[in-house]
């Protein structure tokens, strides 16, 4: 078992009580265990959760916590607030980290929260990083959970609807934390710098991005500050002075998890809605966060022929050949020819007829079954084919008038349908027009025949 995430190390199998948990950190420890919060009105950043009507208020009010599943970023306060929970409540904690246990330490865990139970308290049991338990560990989990053995409570950065199996999600409530604001980061600098005794030496800008820099994690911030806390107080830093101190963090940005995924989520919606602006800067922000070039480029791609489709045909050609261009050019040059791409993708007119074509005549197709042609437009390569009817009576559309016969090319033991529904957008009102040309020609040879 990993052991006491909030105490010393005391107590038996990683138990702290509600005092233990209080306990002050070492005075020479780092800031960010300094400034762990002492009261829940003392967690910055999370005021929607903890409001009074949220359910989590509602179970602080009562004094009685269900089992709960805490999904934030990192550096939110995942961790405080779960030892802040316990002192609240009154109730023991126990403590393990997903990366550093296993189904024999959470077993430990249960005998000794059977011993707690027996003394008259309900045990919380806290597992950091609970998204890192493969399937076995969690189902482990679920029948002490289920009876009560402990109260849960899960830290986790990743979307409980994919990390966590659905029958350990049932038994639990999710309780989004947020990425903190600028604004609460300001508030933690200012409690840093009450702490530390003498104020920063830096700017109002130089102390606004401070906060940027932190990018929404509070630990993260406190990191910074101890950085830049033993600097004299003179001269008073900018910006540009800041930045020699500080090496630049990473934009928060992890390709196998969640904030891949919004990402990729803003950039296409962007696009979606015509915003090239915001195109370009959910683009800069995943190729500043190491996501593959490449993945982007086929990504607009894809919405090429989602989002523009025949709108605009020239769309798809122009994303294969940035796809192509990053290729020989690769880092950094390549990526402006993707900027290139996804600004035309902005800009382009919308059309999604082609994609909801497509949709319809695959749903059509698995409805039907196996259908056979039409035998007037099944090829006669052998006598025995025309003996039996193939291509009999099919019409050469270069032979006719207007070059087009009008015939039908659905199975004959289905109606024809209409899958294609053209825009009056870009291109795509000329393919408009000329399908509605076709439907009365066709319409004419019907009556012809």
């Amino acid at each position: 078992m990993s052991g006491d995430l909030f105490g010393d190390g005391g107590g038996a199998e990683g138990a702290t009580s509600p005092e233990m948990s209080k306990a002050a950190a070492p005075a020479d420890g780092p800031l960010a265990d300094r400034l762990r919060p002492r009261r829940l009105e003392d967690l910055v950043g999370q005021e929607q959760a903890l409001r009074a009507e949220a359910p989590l208020g509602r179970m602080l009010a009562r004094r009685r916590l269900g089992s709960l599943l805490l999904w934030g970023p990192p550096g939110c306060g995942k961790t405080t607030l779960a030892r802040l929970l316990a002192g609240a409540t009154g109730q023991p904690l126990l403590a393990l980290s997903a990366v550093m246990s296993g189904v024999a330490d959470v077993r430990k865990c249960f005998e000794e929260a059977r011993r707690l139970r027996a003394r008259g308290t309900q045990p919380i049991l806290f597992i950091d990083e609970i998204h890192r338990f493969n399937r076995a560990q969690q189902d482990a989990l679920l029948k002490e959970v289920e009876e009560g053995t402990v109260t849960l409570v899960g830290a986790t950065t990743e979307n409980p609807s994919f990390a966590l199996n659905a029958a350990l999600l049932s038994r639990c409530q999710v309780v989004v934390l947020e990425r903190l604001s600028v604004e609460a980061l300001e508030r933690l600098l200012a409690r840093a710098e009450e702490h530390l005794g003498h104020a920063l030496p830096l700017d109002g800008e130089a102390r606004r991005r401070l906060a940027e820099l932190a990018d929404g994690d509070g630990r993260y911030l406190l990191n910074m500050i101890e950085s830049v806390a033993d600097l004299p107080s003179e001269p008073v830093l900018d910006t540009a002075g800041l930045a020699e101190i500080l090496q630049r963090r990473l934009p928060l940005y992890d390709k196998a998890e969640d904030a891949h995924y919004n990402l990729v989520s803003a950039l296409h919606k962007s696009i979606r809605g015509s915003d090239p602006d915001a195109t370009l800067y959910w683009l800069s922000r995943m190729l500043d966060g190491g996501e593959d070039p490449r993945y982007i480029a086929r990504r607009l791609v894809r919405m090429a022929s989602e989002d523009i489709g025949l709108a605009d045909p020239a769309a798809l050609g122009l994303c294969l050949s940035a796809a192509r261009a990053y290729e020989q050019l690769g880092t950094p040059e390549g990526e402006l020819a993707l900027a290139q791409a996804a600004i035309y993708l902005a800009l382009a007119p919308k059309s999604n007829a082609a994609y909801l074509a497509y949709k319809a005549a695959r749903r059509s197709a698995r409805e039907h079954g196996s259908l056979a042609p039409p035998m007037h437009i099944v090829n006669a390569p052998t006598g025995l084919m025309k003996g039996l009817g193939y291509g009999k009576g099919y019409l050469y559309d270069h032979d006719m008038p207007d070059r087009f016969s009008g015939q039908n090319y659905f199975p004959e033991e289905m109606a024809r349908e209409r899958y294609y529904q053209p825009t009056d957008q870009g291109r795509e009102q000329r393919l408009a027009e000329r399908l509605a040309q076709l439907e009365r020609l066709r319409a004419e040879r019907e009556e012809d025949h």
